[in-house]
């Protein structure tokens, strides 16, 4: 009777999990995320700030098994110049895209945000668009629309045959700090340039703290205005407005904000949810894209915004004495909340969650997983007959604005455990190799092998925010021969580092860090999310020494 009873009980929860997805639907540090359609695959873009390569695309065909499509910044000559990614600074670089397919094509619309090195030199403001007939590329180079101020734009492309801009900016004379204004103007997408008269739309519903990324939809033959409000963290929202004309006034959504997590506890398990795009499906029914941030780490996350997939219904207004009556998108209608746990969007499917990944180099190109900060020097090679990642000892060191020699793919749990094999036997003092765990140019950790007067030593180094750089812990390697595993394991809100240098058949452990070091987002702001990876430099000098990598393993374990 007891084992009937368990087997029952083990249906009945495997019949409940069958029925559900988990969140967020793209893990790691993907925010700002655009939702489109082709008839086949839905597509998701999202920002990529200073990482290259840029705009990553992934695509599904349920909205809950997401795969890689490709990037939409893809070339080294899309990156340069007036869309420049060489010497970006942190916290730079592609923000907010929008992304849609339009009779046959696909555009995505962003912003790179530039701020020259010259001191009180303006941020440069670069609104571009880049077009392709298959997601997966080849992708256009940049279509620089001229005069558009401002960021987080939005294309739309009404009935009638017209195309719009619509864009954020600050007001001429802003009476408050953050004070934000959406407009709109037609866009000619045979020349890339504005025509005619300039409309301002909307300043938010809240007191207009930092709205932005306006997105435009057409629903019920009326325009609906949407847009994030509030700023990237604990107050972030989404509110809405309607018009019948798209150049406005528009009337603003008594019931917003829409979606947010302002209303509830710090200590819920994700906050900071907003800047979304809505799609309808081909039955009719719509679901939101929204970022949202985990707060597995003191209310924050080492993953940073991430993309979560939420039920929309449309509601009439039911109050008899007013006209007219709008349709308002209701979100999460059931309980107004960005659930861990939803309902599968279609039947007869189940979620494959992308928590591995591991690389042996035996592809002439590098995975999409793996991202470079900024347009990479030429410091890497695939060896695909000896299988092997081979990083050149490069002058460049860790710094901002750098091109160092830093490769890394997304952490996306909190709790994870990764490993790669690393053959370095430097001749030079300086010459360093091992791994990295990135969150921004002051804010890593990592582990090197380098050489000290004829002796090999393997060195855990932390860099927190505001800090000198601490030589956590140093260990001599007696006769070392330039092999060397490294493993670290995130348990216990600390990652834990160990090597091997026998293959892994014993582990030393060398130390441990808190993981809050490296926290991307929350009280203590990081913005983009997390990155494991591998790193080679000669610190300034000059060196033809190289670091080999067998392969790279990535496990993660969803809490």
């Amino acid at each position: 009777m007891k084992i009937l009873f368990t087997t029952i009980i083990s249906l009945l929860t495997l019949n409940v999990f069958s029925q559900t997805f988990t969140n967020p639907i793209i893990q790691g540090g993907y925010p700002d995320p655009s939702i489109t359609y082709d008839g086949e695959y839905f597509y998701i873009v999202n920002s990529s700030f200073e990482y290259f390569p840029g705009l990553p695309i992934h695509k599904s065909k349920d909205l809950v098994n997401w795969e890689w499509a490709g990037y939409g910044l893809h070339k080294i000559e899309q990156c340069n110049a007036d869309m420049n990614l060489v010497d970006v600074q942190q916290n730079g670089g592609i923000h907010a895209p929008t992304i849609r397919y339009h009779q046959g094509t696909f555009y995505i619309i962003t912003t790179n945000v530039y701020l020259p090195k010259e001191e009180g030199a303006p941020a440069e403001l670069v609104n571009f668009i880049i077009t392709a007939k298959n997601a997966a590329g080849p992708w256009s180079e940049p279509h620089i629309i001229e005069g558009a101020p401002g960021i987080d734009p939005d294309i739309f492309f009404d009935d009638d045959g017209t195309v719009w801009f619509t864009g954020t900016h600050s007001p001429e004379n802003p009476t408050y700090e953050g004070e934000g204004e959406i407009w709109t103007q037609q866009l000619d997408i045979d020349n890339w340039k504005l025509l005619g008269e300039r409309h301002y739309l909307y300043r938010g519903a809240c007191g207009g703290v930092w709205v932005e990324g306006p997105h435009i939809y057409k629903h019920d033959n009326r325009y609906y205005l949407m847009v994030a409000e509030g700023g990237t963290s604990y107050n972030h929202a989404m509110m809405i407005a309607v018009s019948d004309k798209i150049t406005g006034p528009y009337v603003s959504n008594e019931r917003n904000p829409i979606l947010t997590t302002r209303n509830l506890s710090y200590n819920n398990w994700v906050n900071s949810t907003g800047h979304a795009d809505i799609i309808q499906l081909e039955d009719g029914r719509w679901y939101m894209v929204a970022l949202g941030i985990r707060g597995d780490v003191d209310q924050a996350s080492n993953m940073g915004r991430e993309t979560f997939l939420i039920p929309v219904s449309w509601e009439r207004e039911p109050f008899w004495w007013k006209e007219p009556k709008y349709d308002w998108p209701v979100v999460s209608p059931e309980n107004g909340k960005v659930m861990k746990n939803e309902k599968l969007p279609f039947t007869n499917l189940s979620q494959r969650r992308n928590d591995s990944f591991i690389d042996h180099f035996d592809q002439p190109t590098l995975d999409y997983e793996w991202n470079f900060r900024r347009v990479p020097r030429d410091f890497y090679q695939i060896d695909t007959q000896k299988k092997k990642l081979v990083l050149n000892a490069i002058p460049q060191e860790v710094g901002l604005r750098e091109q160092y020699g830093f490769m890394g793919i997304r952490q996306k749990e909190s709790l994870f455990s990764f490993e790669t094999q690393m053959y370095f036997l430097p001749k030079k003092e300086k010459e360093q190799a091992g791994i990295m765990i990135m969150q921004k140019d002051d804010n890593y950790i990592s582990c090197l092998v380098e050489k000290k007067e004829n002796n090999y030593y393997l060195t855990l180094n932390v860099k927190e925010k505001k800090k000198d750089e601490l030589n956590l812990e140093s260990i001599k390697i007696d006769n070392f021969k330039g092999n060397l595993l490294f493993k670290v394991e995130s348990i216990d809100n600390s990652y834990h580092y160990y090597f091997s240098t026998d293959n892994g058949v014993n582990y030393q452990k060398l130390g441990e860090t808190k993981n809050d070091i490296l926290l991307s987002y929350g009280w203590n702001s990081g913005y983009t999310g997390g990155y494991l990876g591998v790193y080679c430099t000669s610190h300034q000098q000059k060196s033809k020494a190289k670091a080999y990598f067998d392969w790279f393993s990535y496990k993660g374990f969803p809490m």
